[in-house]
This record gives C-alpha cells, structure tokens and sequence, in this order.
C-alpha cells in the first residue's frame, strides 16, 4: 500500500493463464525472430545482437518511464529480451566458443546472482513489488539474463543432449506442468515457483522456434523464419488484445521470499 492508504499497481501483468500463454508465444518469437535477422538475412550474431540490444534499451526506458502499466509496451519489452537473448546466446555459444554447457552456466550464475542482489537489496525478488525505476531495472536485468540463459539452455538440451527440438520442448513442458503441480498442491514459495515457470518457458519456446524454422536435416520443419515470426506476433497482438490484461495482485503476494 502507498502511504496515502491507496494501493500501489505493479508495472507488470497479474500472472493468469493467458500471461503464461503470450509468454510462450513472445519465446517463441524470440527464437525465430533472432534467427531471421541473424541467419536469413545473414547479419551474424554480433550485428544481431547490437539491433536487438538498441531496441531493448529503448523499450526498457520507455517501460520504465510509463507511469502505469502498459501491456502492449510490456509485452513488446518482453519480446525485445526474447530476441537480444536469443542472439547473445548464440554469439557467446557459437562465436565466442563457450559452448552449450559453458554458457548456461556462466548465464544462471549471473542469474541467481542478479535474483540475490535484488532480494538482498530490495528484501523481496516478488514481481508485485515491480512499481519503482529501481526494482524495475533489477526485474528487466533479472528476465534478459532469464531470457539469454533459455536460449542457451534449450540448444544444449535439444542438440548436445541428443533429444532433439521435439524431444526438448517436451522435456520443458513437463518441466512446466511441474512446477504447476507444485502451485497448486504444496506450499513452496510463490515467489520461487512464479521465476521457476518463467525460466523455464524460455527453452521452451526456444525450443519450440528451433523446431519450427530448422532445416529437416537437423529435425526441425524448415518453415519460413519470417512466416513463423510474422503468425506469432499476429498471434500475440492478438492475445493482448482479446485477453484482458491489467496490472494488480499476483500470485506471488502470498510470500515475500
């Protein structure tokens, strides 16, 4: 509550059925959408991420400048760390040589320690604490490392690992369907179980993307990267339009973990 006796909306979406949905579809795009600028229109990893990294400081500030929450800013913010996530972690993977294992590593370190600094900071990593530029900066910081982490963790699942883009989406989804069980029939904290669900929807449209736009040698559909990207905004413009989006009490309320 504000000091005033009113109540304080979040800057980010009440956590429905339908967030979880726009969020699988937005990592989705992110994948094709990185790999349409990076390999269809050969512009390497490097350039890539230099795009997608100018556009997602542009919609971090606005996000952060908006005085109340605006879902189609949110969800194009979401997109951008969707997007500069995918080609930072094929630039570090690929072009920098770390590798699958190397870079999800190096990125769920940088992870837990950027969850860590906000909790120790703020006394809560809840995202229905999201209404101050502070805690702001440390939610987008905390979902581009998220984000980046997915990427590189959905290439090591699907390719190293040997069980393909199919066989990691499924791997993920479960994983999903996982942590819902938990929601809905323990008492973990909400807190965890809310960031848990929202990483692992990452490798998941990662995943889900690769399976779409890969060639057929590789066990993807080889579909149209642009096609793909261009049915998924569609899709999301969509969801955000007829879904009813509004900012107010999230599951995680329940805790302050």
């Amino acid at each position: 509550m504000s000091h005033d006796g009113r109540a304080t909306l979040s800057k980010v979406p009440e956590v429905t059925f339908g967030f979880w949905i726009v969020k699988v579809l937005a990592t989705t795009l992110g994948e094709t959408g990185g790999d349409a600028v990076t390999m269809s229109m050969k512009l390497g990893y490097a350039v890539g991420t230099l795009i997608f990294s100018a556009v997602f400081i542009i919609a971090v500030i606005a996000q952060i400048r908006a005085k109340s929450f605006n879902p189609a800013l949110y969800w194009l913010t979401i997109v951008a760390t969707t997007t500069v996530g995918t080609t930072m972690a094929d630039l570090a993977d690929r072009s920098f040589g770390i590798g699958y294992a190397g870079g999800s590593s190096l990125l769920l370190a940088l992870l837990f320690a950027s969850l860590a600094v906000w909790r120790w900071t703020e006394g809560s990593v809840s995202v229905a604490t999201v209404t101050t530029p502070k805690v702001e900066a440390f939610y987008w910081t905390t979902i581009l490392f998220s984000q980046t982490l997915g990427t590189a963790l959905g290439d090591w699942m699907a390719g190293a690992n040997g069980l393909g883009f199919g066989g990691g989406a499924t791997v993920f989804g479960a994983a999903i369907l996982l942590t819902a069980a938990l929601y809905y029939f323990t008492d973990i904290s909400r807190v965890a179980l809310f960031w848990a669900a929202f990483i692992l929807t990452r490798p998941l449209g990662a995943t889900v993307g690769d399976l779409l736009d890969k060639p057929r040698d590789l066990g993807g559909l080889a579909l149209s990267r642009y096609a793909a990207s261009a049915v998924l905004i569609v899709a999301i413009v969509a969801m955000v339009v007829l879904i009813p989006q509004r900012a107010g009490s999230h599951p995680s309320t329940r805790d302050r973990a």
